[in-house]
């Protein structure tokens, strides 16, 4: 066909950037001008000569808690977008379309899939520009750069920047796992705090000195000498002139009483209580 030769004039897709940028154009215009396979084989074209272009846009996202491999796809993926998207009618160079349809691929990745924990979507898209400051600043200042260089390199303002820098993680949380800089091997798991029985004893002690307050003298005396003096029941008879049986019995009467105020009556107990 007419449009054979063309195609397949040698040329070196790897001989720079404006030999790539020239081929692509042309196979795109030729494209246009065709249908079906033909069409589909030309544009296939097209992305091969420029995934080198797409692999290059997805290093420069790394580094932030995405592997490299998933970035170069979704960087393939927005290439192969922009190829069939392009109108050389409209767009005379395709790169210049194709570059930020395919960084606008990334960024979309990153806003709605990679974020583990999802902060607000301006601190979202401010990460994706602040990332390039700072690697740009550290090699100018020989530093890690403060959140007041960092906006002012990006003209934005100092407390989104330092929001966004709180944000650094959200994409991959550090495991618990991991051990601790300067911590002699101990892990970010060994310094958790653990569940302090000590307060439950603390509610449950409140709760049973409220549900005390309903019960009559003698019974809430019982109770005192039984658990906290610790008399035998034997003791108690002696001390309140009745038999150890009596005690046993009413001992077992005050702590169903106690369960009774404790525990949320259930619709026996509120028919129980209506019919009283």
């Amino acid at each position: 066909m007419a449009h054979s030769a063309l195609v397949t004039t040698p040329a070196n897709p790897e001989s720079g950037r404006l030999a790539r940028m020239e081929r692509t154009n042309r196979v795109l215009r030729i494209a246009q001008e065709h249908h079906g396979c033909e069409r589909q084989s030309l544009l296939n074209e097209a992305i091969q000569l420029n995934v080198p272009v797409a692999l290059s846009i997805a290093r420069r996202f790394g580094n932030r808690g995405e592997s490299l491999e998933d970035l170069e796809q979704v960087a393939c993926l927005g290439l192969a977008k922009a190829v069939r998207r392009y109108d050389p009618s409209r767009v005379d160079d395709f790169l210049s379309y194709a570059v930020p349809s395919i960084t606008g691929e990334i960024k979309r990745y990153f806003r709605d899939s990679a974020w583990t924990v999802r902060p607000p979507r301006r601190i979202q898209e401010l990460q994706g520009e602040m990332w390039p400051a700072i690697q740009t600043l550290t090699q100018r200042l020989g530093r890690t750069p403060n959140a007041s260089e960092i906006a002012e390199e990006l003209g934005r303002d100092v407390d989104d920047v330092s929001e966004a820098l709180a944000c650094d993680g959200c994409f991959s949380p550090t495991s618990l796992d991991s051990q601790v800089a300067g911590s002699d091997g101990y892990s970010l798991v060994d310094h958790l705090g653990e569940e302090d029985r000590g307060l439950e004893r603390v509610e449950a002690l409140t709760m049973v000195a409220q549900a005390c307050k309903g019960l009559a003298p003698r019974d809430r005396r019982i109770l005192y000498l039984r658990f906290i003096k610790d008399l035998t029941q034997e003791q108690i008879g002696a001390e309140l002139g009745i038999t150890q049986t009596q005690v046993s019995r009413l001992i077992s009467r005050i702590i169903g009483q106690l369960r009774d105020n404790l525990e949320p009556p259930g619709p026996d107990r509120w028919r129980d209580l209506q019919a009283g």
